[in-house]
Parts: C-alpha cells; structure tokens; sequence
C-alpha cells in the first residue's frame, strides 16, 4: 500500500510539472500569436486576457500528449534510479507498479471530463466574443459560409427552412434572410423575404417583409403581401442557433444530453453532438492508454540502452493512436460508423495492445 501511495505521488508530480511547463509555455506562445494579429490596434491587458481565455482550450487539446510525456518522464526517473529493479526484486510485478498510475489517471481523466470541460466551453465562447469584437470593432458580425447560415425550426404541425446572408455571432440577426414553411407531408405552404430578422422571445421579427403564399391553384405574386414589420413565432434560442452552427465542444458536457435532444425534436442533425458526447466520455480510457503506450517502451532498466529510441516509439505511438482517434471520430460525424464504436474502439482497442505488450516485455 505503501508503496502505490509511493508511485501515485509521483506520478501526479510528474503530471502536474509537465502540464505546469506547457501552460506557461502556451501563454507565451499564444500571446504573440496575439500581438502579431493584432499589434498596436488592441491594448496589452485585452491581448493578455485572450490568451488567458483560449489557454484552457489548448491544454484541453493536448492533454493526452501532457499524459504520456509525464508518464514518460516519471519511468525514466524511477528507471535512472534504480527503483524499478527495486520494486521487482520486492516482487512486484510491472502490472502491479502501474495500478497507482492508472488510478491517478482515471481520477485526472475525470476531472478533466466533469470539471474542465465546461470551463473550456465557458472561456471558448468569451475568447470567440471577444476576439469578434477586436476584428469588427465590435459589430459582432459573422460569414458562415459562401452559401449563407442555413437554419430550421419546426413544431408537430409545420417545418420552417430560413437562410440569411450574413448573422450576426448569437445568430439572433439575420440579414436577408428567406423563410419557407412546410407542412408535416412535406409541402411547402409560404415564402417570406426580409430585409432583416431578430429573434426575440417566442419569435423573429422581421424588417421591410414580404410574403408569398405556396397554395396549389394559385399564382403567388397575385396574393403576395408586403409588410414593414412582421412576427414569425420561433421556438429556437440563441444558444441553440449558436451551438448548432458552431462546434460542439462549446457546449459543457453536462448540458449536452438535453441538448441533443432539443436539437433532434427541432428537426437538426445530432450526429456531430453526439459523437462528441461519446468521446468527452472516453477521455479517461483514452487518456489510460497513453499512460499505458508510455509505460510500456520506458519501465525497462536503462542499462539496456536504446532508451532515447524506446521513448520516441512511444511518442510516436502515441501520436499515431491520437490521429487514428481523429479519424474515427470524422467516420462518426459522417454517419459511416456508430458514435460509440467512434469514440471508445480506438482507446479500449489501445489499451488491449498495450497491456498486452507489457506482459510480454516484463512479466512474459
């Protein structure tokens, strides 16, 4: 017991010096990053504060990375010193010496999934705020893409399509935007232009409107009419339009569930919401077989030599099992492979290889 207690401390120093030197580096990095778009057009205390912002983003990212190069580091150090021939003569077993590791990393694991997470989905959406607001002198004002935003809306009697320009960053106002209602069967029964739309509660109020219906055995332009302002009645938010035409690690994981329902009742694509969902889930056994990758080329006594080529393999490894999860998860969002098999295969596939070749390597 002793001894776990032993291993786990110092293996969370080891975590939480290696993630201590990227934070600090990050902040330089992203800090001139930061001057060079900006220069002298933004004050020195805005430009430290979007740096501070985008920060928790970055490390969130390259979290796996911190893992295994602080598993890396602590198995040399206990290799350096001996330890580990200690720990064996003692009878301990490589599988038994990394039960502590494995913990503090499930621990870390969930902090990060329970605890960073909404932290990064808090400071991504003030970094997005604030950084439009430098870059457009605070008009806020967001492109989608070439084709315009592209929205829909719908309740159990009809389905409204709306396509704008240009929006603004909540996506609350639409700049020549089209809606065209449907009904359940699929028939589309109006059509209406604006000038402008802004949603507030309940609805969209439109500016310099007009409206055509869609009634078979009609001409439509003989019936159109024209309206200075008009109320369409909306059940959509500004979070939701937001969050769906944006990326879904700006939502916190606990918010994301209820989420993807509402968004499947409105009639959007959950697909993207939901793998991302299944792998914020899978961090901690993804981050386990890092933890794993890197124990596996570096618990070996370093009198066998090749430590430095050992350490790149498992880097490299790692690496590889990071880009093999990326891919996994854009097969996910495409429908081509279910969101869970996207998001735990790699990791449960990872640590299954992994213990595997240590029980080779040290206790076969």
């Amino acid at each position: 017991m002793i001894l776990h207690r032993y291993f786990a401390r110092r293996f969370a120093w080891s975590f939480a010096g290696t993630f201590g030197a990227f934070f600090a580096l990050m902040v330089l990095i992203d800090l001139v990053e930061q001057m060079r778009r900006f220069g002298a057009d933004a004050p020195f205390g805005d430009l430290v504060q979007l740096s501070l912002l985008n920060l928790p983003a970055a490390l969130y990212t390259i979290l796996p990375l911190i893992m295994v190069l602080a598993t890396i580091a602590m198995f040399l150090g206990l290799s350096r010193s001996s330890e580990m021939v200690v720990t064996r003569a003692a009878g301990r077993s490589a599988l038994k010496a990394l039960i502590a590791p494995m913990l503090v990393t499930l621990i870390i694991g969930g902090i990060a999934v329970g605890v960073f997470n909404p932290i990064v989905a808090a400071t991504s959406k003030e970094f997005e705020t604030r950084e439009t607001a430098l870059q457009s002198g605070g008009a806020s004002v967001l492109a989608i893409s070439e084709t315009g935003l592209w929205l829909r809306q719908g309740n159990d009697s009809s389905q409204t399509v709306i396509r704008a320009d240009r929006a603004n960053l909540d996506g609350t106002q639409l700049q020549s935007v089209t809606f065209i209602t449907f009904t359940p069967e699929g028939g589309p029964v109006r059509r209406l232009e604006a000038a402008s739309a802004t949603l507030s509660d309940g609805g969209w109020d439109l500016i310099d409107a007009k409206a055509w219906p869609l009634n078979e055995g009609i001409v439509s332009e003989q019936f159109a009419t024209v309206h200075e302002t008009l109320r369409i009645p909306s059940t959509l938010t500004a979070d939701e339009i937001r969050d769906s035409f944006g990326e879904p690690s700006s939502i916190p994981i606990w918010e994301l569930p209820a989420f993807i329902d509402r968004l499947e009742v409105a009639g959007f694509s959950a697909t993207r919401h939901e793998v991302w969902l299944q792998m914020e889930l899978a961090l901690p056994a993804f981050l386990l077989a890092m933890v794993l990758i890197g124990s596996g080329f570096t618990m070996r006594h370093q009198r066998g030599g090749k430590t430095g080529v050992m350490v790149l393999v498992a880097v490299m490894l790692c690496f590889a099992l990071f880009f093999l999860r990326n891919f996994a998860q854009i097969l996910g969002e495409n429908g081509q492979i279910p969101a869970v098999l996207a998001a735990w295969a790699p990791p449960l596939a990872a640590i299954a290889a992994s213990l595997g070749l240590l029980l080779h390597l040290e206790d076969g």
